[in-house]
């Protein structure tokens, strides 16, 4: 199987409220992806592991985790699901996974990408997914192992949707400034600040706008980073520094790293505002629902709940979920309490360019998409 990848850094919802719709232990099956038999869901043991950032993130851990939670409800078995606290814990609860039978190992982030593969190439009888990552470690454009399924988005499609947005509303308040920082430079996280960038210029060239980004450069590929996805005095003073740029919009990329951004705001005493990403953070995390006007969100829960729905039935297919606008793997959330507050048309505006995305029209080009 051929995939086009530029993976270079690291392996690595119109209506109100705009949502563009727009531990047991079991047995692994005889056969990746083969027919189990009858009695396939009461033998079928499915298995998350977590990256460092761990099930509470408000982001893409705690969304597989509920997307891999309810499957398992619907299957009617309990799943295993290990929390890794550090890098060097990915190893280790991969091999308990595959020690306690499980029969579907969902890997959460390129981070355990090296680690998935090794397990997944001593275990082909087991089924693999990985989340954000296509598991070529070689660079070669194909998986590296062949019972791994890359669970993959285009989130600059919804991005770019979201830089327009933002820049809407720094047009309206007059800043005319919006700014951006992830955490590390790696393709999931960069593909985020190309679509917002290209978004912003979108603006501008259809109102004649001169909306400015900080943070991050397209053509350059250069930016601000944290060098990981911890919630500290490193991520702090990235957002700061963005912040001091006089942003009003700003689009933190990293997980916990939307919290440093929040305190660095509360610090700031300005209106700025965040973007979240991932998950629907003003409802993942509602202390923080009163500075966030919208989410960037990828639909992680539910590509995790259908390949382990799939895997369980002995459906497992290991081609790549790929995310987008038009399957609804990618999307924005609404503006909660500032939908009230939006520039006039805004809403239609954004409804059009999803529509022109989804028909081909416009087609955002960024460096990182899968």
């Amino acid at each position: 199987m051929t995939i086009s990848t530029t993976k270079k850094l690291l392996g690595a919802t119109v209506a109100a409220g705009v949502i563009f719709a727009l531990a047991g232990c079991g047995q692994a099956p005889a056969e990746s992806g083969g027919d189990a038999g009858g009695d396939a869901a009461s033998d079928f043991l499915p298995c998350l592991i977590s990256d460092a950032g761990g099930w509470n993130d408000k982001s893409f851990n705690q969304s597989a985790k509920e997307g891999m939670d309810s499957a398992a409800e619907e299957i009617g078995v309990k799943p295993l699901e290990f929390e890794s606290a550090n890098d060097n814990d990915y190893a280790p609860n991969l091999e308990t996974a595959v020690s306690e039978g499980c029969s579907l190992i969902v890997s959460v982030g390129f981070k355990l990408s090296a680690a998935t593969v090794e397990s997944a190439l001593a275990n082909p009888e087991i089924d693999y997914a990985i989340i954000d990552d296509w598991a070529d470690n070689d660079f070669d454009g194909e998986v590296d192992a062949p019972n791994i399924k890359p669970l993959v988005f285009d989130t600059a499609q919804a991005a770019y949707l979201g830089g327009y947005a933002s820049a809407a509303w720094s047009a309206q308040s007059g800043v005319n400034k919006v700014g951006t920082f992830g955490g590390m430079q790696i393709p999931s996280v960069a593909v985020f600040m190309d679509g917002f960038q290209l978004g912003v210029e979108k603006y501008n060239e259809d109102k004649s706008g001169a909306v400015q980004v900080v943070g991050w450069d397209v053509a350059s590929q250069t930016g601000s980073f944290t060098g990981g996805f911890d919630a500290n005095d490193t991520a702090k003073q990235t957002a700061q520094g963005v912040l001091d740029q006089g942003v009003d919009v700003i689009l933190p990329v990293g997980g916990p790293v939307y919290q440093s951004a929040a305190a660095a705001i509360a610090d700031s005493g300005k209106d700025t505002l965040l973007v979240g990403v991932d998950s629907d953070l003003a409802v993942a995390d509602p202390s923080v629902a009163d500075v966030t006007l919208f989410s960037i969100m990828k639909a992680i829960d539910v590509a995790v709940h259908d390949a382990t729905i799939a895997a369980s039935e002995g459906d497992f297919d290991p081609a790549p979920y790929i995310g987008t606008l038009e399957n609804e793997g990618v999307k924005l959330s609404g503006f909660g309490s500032f939908e009230g507050e939006l520039p006039e048309g805004l809403m239609d505006e954004i409804g059009a360019l999803q529509e022109q995305i989804i028909a081909g029209d416009i087609t955002v080009e960024s460096p990182n998409s899968p």
